[in-house]
């Protein structure tokens, strides 16, 4: 296995776009590492990106925020900035393993390892976050929920790789949060999750809505249906109750020993139900 650790973003793309044979990505190294240990894969390049300049910065621009591909999630609990803006986004990525993961692992890792149930995407989903891609013929910009196409697998081509994760300024009285559920109190992996991203009108009015839902289907699913159903509401009863039945409606989760399918299905609701709440309150509005 042949291992480099280059400084600019061409050099990496460069080694990736010419490598021969399995080639990987090592941002934080948290779920690479692990596989490799347990042989589940067998890299002929590993490209480590920690040394590439600008890659392990929070940047806050006019129109947002960049979160380089190799800022570690501890990084971003910290960037008070970050947090006020989308509370919902560093809460998810702040659920990734322990704290001594924290310190590692990145939410482009994260995106890229492509698990339905990775905690950070369905956060950067609703927060309607993108992703910018480098490879040979220059950069891109994908929306996160066309990141990942399947367990395990993503839209990036040869040679490309994730250079950060761009979240827009938040419109005024917005908020957003994120939700699961695991078997544990900590350390374990979400059996259903829902990120959910509102904005209201001046009188407490949902005007704008994004619901999404983790480990309830091959990838991460943009529910437009809940969204729909509770824009022109401030989140009544009756309204709760057709989210959550267009998140059961959505799903197409898989039965096996965390979670059967009826189950993921009830929860996801109950998830997306609570996760709007929380964001509801943090745009201002009073339920």
């Amino acid at each position: 296995m042949q291992y480099e650790r280059p400084e600019t973003l061409k050099d990496a793309v460069g080694l990736l776009a010419g490598s021969k044979g399995k080639a990987y990505v090592l941002a934080g190294g948290s779920d690479l590492l692990v596989r490799m240990r347990g042989e589940y894969i067998e890299p002929d390049l590993v490209v480590d990106i920690k040394s590439v300049k600008g890659l392990d910065k929070v940047t806050r621009t006019a129109k947002g925020f960049s979160v380089g591909a190799s800022v570690p999630c501890a990084a971003l609990g910290e960037n008070k900035a970050l947090k006020k803006a989308w509370p919902g986004v560093v809460e998810a990525a702040n659920l990734i393993g322990s704290k001594q993961i924290q310190g590692r692992c990145t939410i482009s890792g994260n995106l890229c390892n492509a698990s339905p149930a990775a905690d950070s995407v369905p956060a950067l989903v609703a927060a309607n976050a993108k992703a910018v891609i480098a490879g040979p013929k220059g950069k891109r910009r994908l929306a996160v929920e066309k990141v990942v196409t399947a367990p395990g697998k993503t839209a990036l081509g040869k040679g490309e790789l994730i250079e950060s994760i761009e979240l827009a300024k938040p419109a005024s009285r917005s908020g957003d949060a994120y939700l699961r559920f695991i078997p544990r109190t900590e350390m374990d992996i979400a059996v259903a999750s829902a990120g959910v991203n509102l904005t209201l009108d001046a009188k407490g009015v949902v005007k704008s809505a994004r619901v999404a839902l983790g480990a309830v289907a091959p990838t991460v699913v943009l529910v437009k249906d809940a969204a729909k159903v509770i824009i022109g509401t401030k989140l009544e009863d009756a309204a709760l109750e057709k989210m959550a039945t267009a998140c059961a409606k959505a799903c197409n989760p898989i039965d096996d020993k965390r979670g059967t399918i009826d189950f993921r299905k009830k929860v996801s609701g109950v998830l997306a139900q609570r996760a709007a709440k929380i964001a509801y309150a943090r745009a201002g509005g009073k339920l």
